[in-house]
């Protein structure tokens, strides 16, 4: 009985921890994307060529920089997040099982996106600051490569491919778990498709609204997500404590 108790505490306390985590990536997303919104004109500067692009980044100094590395960092808060999600579902286990496995390829992917501008790029940025017409031709080059192939190819596809894969099984499992309305679980499956044509928005401009409308509606499914896991581990905890 007792070791039965304590496997309740632990699947409760994953499942709050990743609802937390879940939150916590919701906020801090939308604080982070303010503050390069406004400091780097982000996400309007990633189509901007080398020469517009470094200098601004340079500009932001030290405190832009950090503001890069914390963004960069946030992905990680999907591991929790997973875990806590695929116990809360743990009656859908195949397809959680998918959807954990999913977030973590996109933790990798989007990671690498997104930790090259405080990283390599700032370190471009710094060359092409004192180098000659002949040098930023090369470094142009670099800087267009690394953007494509960190940024659009890892980052942005393969990143939100695997997010919104993992947010739309968790939807699915939602939808058929008795521990969750089904009106969440149809949020879930709605925010993965969003999120899923938002992400050819580098191959053709028709998808540039929902792109622009997905930005909104990404942090607020966290938010609503973090929450629900939440609440649904506190009727297990107190029955347990009973």
């Amino acid at each position: 009985m007792i070791g039965a108790s304590m496997t309740v505490v632990r699947v409760n306390g994953t499942v709050r921890a990743g609802g937390v985590a879940l939150v916590l990536a919701a906020l801090a997303f939308t604080a982070v994307f303010s503050y390069l919104a406004v400091r780097f004109d982000y996400p309007n500067v990633l189509d901007a060529p080398a020469a517009e692009a470094l200098p601004a980044l340079l500009a932001t100094g030290s405190a832009g920089r950090a503001a890069w590395g914390l963004y960069g960092l946030l992905p990680l808060l999907l591991i929790p997040a997973a875990s806590g999600a695929r116990m809360a579902l743990r009656e859908s286990d195949g397809p959680m099982r998918t959807a954990v496995l999913l977030a973590l390829v996109a933790t990798v992917a989007m990671m690498l996106g997104l930790l090259r501008w405080p990283s390599i790029q700032w370190e471009l940025a710094h060359a092409w600051a004192r180098a000659g017409a002949d040098e930023r031709v090369v470094l142009a080059a670099v800087f267009d490569g690394l953007n494509r192939y960190l940024g659009n190819y890892l980052g942005e596809f393969v990143g939100e491919l695997c997010l919104n894969g993992f947010f739309l099984l968790s939807g699915r499992a939602m939808w058929r778990s008795a521990a969750f309305p089904r009106w969440l679980g149809g949020l879930g499956i709605a925010a993965g498709l969003l999120g899923w044509i938002a992400m050819w928005r580098n191959v053709t401009d028709v998808v540039a609204p929902i792109a622009a409308l997905n930005n909104a509606v990404l942090p607020l499914w966290m938010l609503i997500f973090g929450i629900s896991l939440i609440r649904v581990s506190l009727p297990q905890r107190e029955a347990n404590e009973r």
